[in-house]
C-alpha cells in the first residue's frame, strides 16, 4: 500500500496527478495485493505510519525584496492607520481583484419558489452556456460594502471601469483619500498603473501587495470572489 501511495499514477498510465485513498484501494485490488479493501481502511493504515513520503505540500518563497514593508503597510491600512497615523473618518480602504473565465450559464426553466410544507425552491438543472466572463469586485474593508461588475474579458479598460464605478459615487468621490489595495495583475501593475489611476482621481492612492501575496488581499479573504 505504501509503495502504491508513493507512486505517480502516470507510471501506471492513469490520468491522475495523485492517488486518493479510494484509488489506492482499487489499485491494490487490481494488482491482486488484497482481495478487498476500502478506501477508509487504506487511509487509516497510511495515517498510522510514522513517515509519510506520499504526502506533499505546495509552497513558494516570497521573492519580493520589500515583502515585509509592503505587507506591513497593507495590514496597517486594515487596522485603520497609514504611515503611523490613524485614518481620518473621510478616508477609505478598498480592495479590488478580478476573477476571469467565469462560466456564464442561464437556466432554461424558471426557478419555482418554495411551497408550504415543501423542501424549498425547485431549481431546474438544465441550462444554456453563455460563454465566459470576467468578474471584477471591489470591497470596502471598513464598511463591508461590495461593488462588482462583469465584463467580457479582463484588462486595463475593464478594471478602470470598476474604478470609475466606485470613485464617481459618494462617499468616495469627495473623500479625502481612497486607498485601493491591489495585487500585481497586469491591469494594475507597477508605477504606470499608479500614474494612470492617481492621475485620474487625485484622492486615490494605489497600494500594491507584495509579489505572490494575493492572500493578503481582503477581497480574497472576504470570500466575495470565492462564491461566484
Amino acid at each position: 500500500m505504501k509503495a502504491i501511495a508513493c507512486q505517480l499514477p502516470s507510471e501506471r498510465g492513469l490520468p491522475l496527478s495523485r492517488f486518493s485513498s479510494s484509488e489506492i484501494a482499487r489499485e491494490a485490488v487490481a494488482r491482486g495485493i488484497v482481495e478487498q479493501v476500502s478506501g477508509a481502511t487504506v487511509w487509516r493504515w497510511l495515517a498510522e505510519d510514522a513517515i509519510r513520503p506520499w504526502n506533499h505540500r505546495s509552497w513558494i518563497f516570497p521573492r519580493d525584496p520589500d515583502f515585509r514593508a509592503k505587507a506591513a503597510r497593507v495590514l496597517d491600512l486594515y487596522a485603520g492607520c497609514f504611515e503611523g497615523k490613524l485614518l481620518h473618518p473621510g478616508e477609505f480602504v478598498l480592495c479590488a481583484d478580478e476573477k476571469p473565465s467565469i462560466q456564464a450559464r442561464a437556466r432554461l426553466h424558471r426557478t419555482l419558489p418554495p411551497l408550504p410544507g415543501g423542501d424549498g425552491q425547485l431549481v431546474e438543472h438544465e441550462y444554456e452556456r453563455k460563454g465566459a466572463l470576467c468578474y471584477l469586485a471591489c470591497w470596502d474593508v471598513r464598511r463591508a460594502k461590495l461593488f462588482d461588475r462583469c465584463e467580457p474579458k479582463g484588462g486595463i479598460e475593464p478594471f478602470d471601469r470598476l474604478v470609475d464605478q466606485v470613485m464617481t459615487q459618494q462617499p468616495y468621490a469627495s473623500a479625502r483619500r481612497v486607498f485601493w489595495i491591489v495585487d500585481n495583475g497586469s491591469s494594475h501593475r507597477g508605477q504606470r498603473s499608479i500614474e494612470r489611476l492617481e492621475g485620474r482621481y487625485p484622492n486615490l492612492t494605489l497600494v500594491h501587495l507584495p509579489v505572490h501575496a494575493s492572500w493578503l488581499n481582503s477581497e480574497d479573504l472576504s470570500g466575495c470572489l470565492a462564491g461566484v
